[in-house]
């Protein structure tokens, strides 16, 4: 390269962590930090993000009926 001030654009933008709103972290993304991380690991280990479900039966394709 020659001459001039290269600026080097980062690949990915920064964003908010989504446990707790400040910057993330490189080493972390998306999260600020290993704790940020590990407060969301434990989340989807423990059931806390459930994706809520119907209580009706599919019904029959071949009919068009429920089961």
């Amino acid at each position: 390269m020659t001459g001039g001030s290269a600026t080097v654009t980062p690949l990915r933008p920064r964003r908010q962590c989504p446990e707790c709103r400040r910057p993330s972290d490189r080493e972390n993304y998306p999260f600020c930090s290993a704790r940020c991380k590990a407060v969301d690991l434990n989340r989807w280990l423990t059931g806390a993000y459930v994706i809520p479900a119907s209580e009706e039966e599919p019904s029959d394709p071949d009919t068009g009926e429920s089961a």
